[in-house]
């Protein structure tokens, strides 16, 4: 009787250890595109004539959250990544709390990059902490991704609501109180690490170093463009669709609303391609899944209006859809012993580089259009699927 009761203890307790890091993934993308959804406002408030303008300061987030990952990576495997995770809460409440506090667009950068060095930690640890031990990975992961992007939805229409009814101060404030709260009950439900993970015993079989080392170059370019597509559209999304639709709405909070419905159906995508990973050969899907966002962004980039919509919802199915397979990859080819490390080697370099897509989002739009940007990202998505051609072929597991 006491066996049945602990292991539904400890069942109720890998569940609720789930929800609470799915949780946290929300909140990461959550916090990174508040700044993307307000910065009309903070623009105004802030004194300049152009939100354009302004979007440059943000690049400082995603560097750090590209650069950040590599030592949370590390510290993640060598000293714990329930420990990470709780710096991860704590840190990342603390610096939204100073966003809010700014008074000028260069405080705000700074403030900006500490947010992005503290939601840095969760992909290189949160993931892999989520994933250590389960035999449907594809499903985890999906379920995963799919709460990480209903955080970007919660972003759009949150911060909508906020900016109109409280000021833009608040949409920063309030995620920070969240982050506190999960802080305190991770702390509370998750049980201490009886190791850290690089001191436990392999989990798996060693693979070719050659297919590894292929393997693991088809990552870090595969996810390095398609992260620059996902900088792009997340924090271009809104303004996107306020050009494109001003004939037809113009209020932040409605607008808000139209992003977070386009977000909300996008994200369901991880949880199919997800379940799909676990049943069919990986590069196949992947090599479908990319070469889907081709023609979407090139027809996007002449669509006005109610049509624009649709696209916007479609492409961003297939933006979201591709978003599992990096994570898939690594759970793959990687012993758990070092899979924070590899995650935060790759995230590292496909983020930082990719934060230069914040950096040209203001300027680049600013010269040439949205067109001119949706075409881009039909190259950029031309060349990933070139790379997922490379990639080794895997059976699925």
């Amino acid at each position: 009787m006491s066996a049945a009761i602990n292991a539904e203890q400890a069942t109720d307790r890998n569940v609720s250890v789930s929800l609470l890091l799915n949780a946290a993934h929300a909140l990461d993308h959550l916090v990174l595109l508040i700044f993307a959804a307000a910065v009309g406002a903070i623009a105004g408030d802030f004194g300049f004539s152009r939100w354009e303008d302004l979007m440059p300061y943000t690049a400082g987030a995603f560097f750090a959250f590209g650069l950040g990952s590599l030592p949370a990576g590390r510290l993640g495997d060598t000293w714990g990544r329930r420990s990470m995770m709780v710096v991860f809460f704590f840190g990342i409440g603390a610096a939204l709390l100073l966003v809010a506090l700014t008074q000028s667009a260069v405080q705000m950068a700074v403030a900006l990059t500490l947010v992005g060095l503290f939601a840095s930690i969760y992909h290189p640890v949160g993931i892999p902490m989520l994933v250590q031990g389960s035999t449907r990975p594809g499903r985890t992961i999906g379920i995963n991704g799919l709460a990480g992007n209903l955080g970007i939805a919660l972003a759009a229409l949150l911060t909508g609501l906020l900016v109109k009814y409280v000021g833009w101060r608040a949409a920063f404030a309030a995620p920070a109180l969240l982050a506190f709260a999960l802080g305190f009950l991770f702390l509370r439900v998750v049980p201490e690490e009886t190791a850290p993970p690089a001191r436990r015993a392999p989990s798996k079989g060693e693979l070719p170093p050659g297919v590894v080392a292929r393997a693991f170059a088809v990552i870090t370019i595969t996810a390095t463009s398609a992260s620059l597509i996902f900088n792009f559209t997340t924090n271009g999304n809104g303004e996107m669709l306020r050009e494109r639709m001003q004939a037809i709405i113009a209020d932040p909070a409605a607008l808000g609303t139209l992003l977070a419905i386009v977000y909300t159906i996008a994200s369901f995508a991880q949880l199919i391609v997800g379940r799909l990973i676990d049943r069919f050969p990986i590069k196949r899907l992947m090599l479908a899944i990319v070469a889907m966002q081709i023609p979407l962004f090139a027809s996007a980039a002449y669509a006005q209006g109610w049509p624009f919509f649709v696209f916007a919802i479609l492409f961003m199915v297939f933006v979201f859809g591709a978003i599992p397979f990096t994570d898939a990859l690594i759970v793959r080819y990687v012993d758990d012993r070092m899979r924070s490390r590899a995650a935060g080697m790759r995230l590292a370099i496909s983020f930082s580089i990719s934060s230069v897509a914040v950096y040209l989002l203001g300027p680049l739009v600013k010269s040439s259009g949205f067109d001119f940007l949706l075409l881009s990202m039909a190259v950029i998505a031309m060349l990933t699927l070139g790379a997922a051609a490379w990639l080794p072929a895997v059976q699925k597991h």
